[in-house]
């Protein structure tokens, strides 16, 4: 029989202890072992019970979850991920959370994600599992833990000369990345490296709930030399600029009449099971920029990217995936490069630099 995943609940709310530790034991596969009301709980929980997991509110009495994590990370270093409210300063927190080491988030608000509650139950699982089976998570911690007083996530150890290896530049006219668990920290890694000569559009979609992209958004806008945001309904699309899709929207580019392309964000298709969806978005992209698109997919759950990736393929074009090794969740890279669509497979570490090369910048 299989071992059981031992997670601990930290969590103020009684409501939210109980909710959340009879979904995480739904199907057999994970034990609660302990739960907390508050940090200092928390931490010591963490200390004495050495759980696989670790789920965080982040507003609790006597110590926050912001400052448990980092006690944490810096003592005990063990996968986190945090609770956290669907508002605009619940994003930014989260933000941090995941610049101190948490792995991600889940929503606090139990009705999101289509107010399906054996969906979050399901979502919620399955990343547990998934976070918790990624063979570089041990490696991951210990980069945490070295990082004492440093801020961010740790350069990822070279172990293969990626220098010489790079991808054809044929005159790409659009980037289009997906990513999904492990996200914004690993953007962070990209996006503030992309040359400001950069002089083509740059699509993304990040599995986020609403107001986090904008706070994401504005993050890597201010870390990085090309501008970003959020994209927005009926928006002319410039080049040189990174657009994140809003968080429970489609993010899609159509072509104008005058030569110039136009975003669009809608709630349809309805029947994806991700909103916004890579897929959706780069089989967009590919209508308007055939195979001078350049595709990108990074760490995350699933397999959302990998159909749209096959058609960028049968176009001519060509995808970059993040390595096992740097991902925080090795699902979504892995679905195009088992399936041999990836044309280049890099750490993060080496993401910005192929992406400069390939558009000869």
């Amino acid at each position: 029989m299989a071992r059981k995943i031992k997670a601990v609940v930290v969590d103020d709310s009684a409501f939210m202890r109980k909710s959340l530790s009879l979904m995480l034991e739904s199907t057999g596969e994970i034990e609660v072992i302990a739960t907390a009301r508050d940090g200092i709980e928390g931490v010591e929980m963490v200390k004495t019970k050495f759980p696989d997991i670790v789920t965080m509110d982040i507003e609790m009495p006597r110590m926050d979850g912001l400052t448990a994590l980092q006690k944490i990370m810096k003592e005990h270093p063990t996968p986190v991920l945090m609770v956290s409210s669907l508002t605009t300063e619940g994003a930014k927190d989260t933000l941090k959370a995941l610049e101190y080491g948490a792995v991600d988030f889940i929503p606090k608000e139990l009705s999101y994600v289509n107010v399906n509650i054996i969906k979050i139950k399901e979502d919620l699982v399955a990343k547990v599992k998934a976070i918790v089976s990624q063979k570089s998570l041990s490696l991951r911690l210990q980069r945490i833990q070295n990082l004492n007083a440093n801020k961010g996530i740790a350069p990822v150890a070279p172990r293969q000369d990626y220098s010489s290896k790079s991808i054809p530049q044929i005159g790409y006219r659009a980037i289009a990345l997906g990513i999904s668990t492990g996200g914004p920290m690993s953007l962070q890694k990209v996006i503030p490296r992309l040359s400001k000569k950069l002089s083509i559009p740059m699509f993304i979609v990040q599995h986020m709930p609403p107001k986090f992209t904008k706070s994401l958004a504005e993050r890597l806008n201010g870390l990085s030399e090309v501008e970003v945001k959020e994209a927005e309904d009926r928006e002319i699309v410039r080049g040189g600029v990174v657009y994140i899709a809003p968080g429970g929207f489609h993010m899609t580019v159509d072509k104008t009449g005058n030569n110039h392309s136009m975003i669009s964000i809608s709630d349809t298709p309805s029947d994806t099971l991700h909103r916004p969806s890579v897929d959706v978005m780069l089989n967009s992209v590919i209508k308007v920029y055939n195979k001078y698109a350049l595709g990108v997919i990074m760490t995350g759950m699933g397999r959302d990217g990998a159909d749209a990736i096959k058609e960028l393929k049968m176009k001519g074009g060509y995808s970059i995936a993040q390595d096992e090794d740097s991902c925080v969740v090795y699902g979504m890279p892995k679905a195009i490069v088992d399936a041999g669509y990836a044309d280049l497979v890099l750490p993060l570490d080496n993401i910005a630099n192929a992406i400069n090369k390939a558009c000869a910048i």
